[in-house]
């Protein structure tokens, strides 16, 4: 048992990221004996995307822990060495959804084929809607656009300026009820990045710790709705026009507490595809290597 290991963990305040707040707050780190300091960054500060683009989080936040979409973690560890993947897996049942307008000619993801579709770039989502298209659009006839936050990924579309984008719950039930149309869906991939201070011990009490939040989500899914949604009301205030076209109580009212799933220490194999894929599409530099991005515990 671990006696108060301080560990500084990075949160992203997106829907399916609830179980690692609710670990904090109800205590089950503490319990197994880790010491949490919840870093998070204020959305009135967030232009683009909540992971700093040119700042390490294991360096320049001193971060322990970080979640992040799993060939995000990939790149990043690997081009800024910013730590090292220590667990993986799909953390929600929330799939990115990619919508388009009422309007478009656009039917099938098939006809995607040289059309802009926006996603948040250096966050993994180009390439998770890049792997996602390819079963359906040739490689070379993707054309992804970085649009940034998801508010601003729904305004492009809106206002035009792409005819397609990427989004995930609960800003997907949001496009529905603005009246977009859904076109696609695949799942959402995590990782959880560690820096040299993380060990066996440490992954598995956060581990174990995490499980029980997820636990208790998936066992009383409405007693954390309003957790849940913090994020909607958050976007709400970056974007009202957006919200003034819609009943947002009716919003609120349709959108349901996924069920959570929790990570498991990392599939070095399946990484080991992941980056062979990414260096197939010269997305990564071909040198990188397995054993410089996955943590040796």
């Amino acid at each position: 048992m671990l006696t108060h290991q301080p560990v500084r963990l990075f949160h992203l305040p997106f829907s399916f990221m609830l179980p690692q707040k609710v670990a904090v707050e109800r205590g089950y780190f503490r319990e197994e004996g880790i010491a949490v300091d919840l870093v998070e960054r204020d959305r009135r500060d967030v232009e683009v995307k909540y992971i700093p683009a040119e700042e390490t989080l294991t360096g320049d936040y001193d971060v322990d822990l970080y979640p992040i979409c799993k060939w995000e973690s990939i790149r990043r560890t690997w081009d800024m060495d910013d730590g090292r993947i220590v667990a993986n897996g799909t953390f929600a049942n929330l799939p990115y959804t990619v919508f388009t307008r009422p309007d478009s000619a656009i039917e099938s993801p098939a006809d995607l084929e040289n059309v802009p579709v926006g996603v948040n770039r250096r966050t993994g989502q180009e390439y998770t809607a890049r792997k996602a298209l390819e079963d359906h659009v040739p490689p070379d006839e993707i054309d992804l656009v970085g649009c940034g936050m998801p508010t601003d990924r729904l305004q492009a579309l809106h206002d035009g300026r792409v005819d397609a984008v990427t989004l995930i719950d609960p800003h997907s039930t949001l496009a529905d009820h603005l009246g977009f149309r859904r076109l696609l869906e695949y799942d959402n991939h995590m990782g959880i990045v560690g820096s040299d201070d993380i060990d066996r011990d440490l992954l598995a009490a956060f581990l174990r710790a995490y499980e029980c939040a997820v636990a208790d989500i998936n066992a009383n899914p409405d007693a954390f709705r309003e957790t849940y949604l913090e994020m909607l009301e958050a976007e709400e205030s970056m974007a009202p026009e957006l919200f003034d076209e819609v009943d947002v109580e009716t919003v609120r009212k349709e959108i349901t507490v996924p069920r959570f799933g929790v990570p498991v220490p990392v599939d070095r194999e399946t990484l080991d595809e992941h980056l062979a894929w990414m260096q197939a599409r010269g997305l990564i530099d071909e040198k990188a290597a397995i054993d410089d991005i996955v943590a040796p515990l």
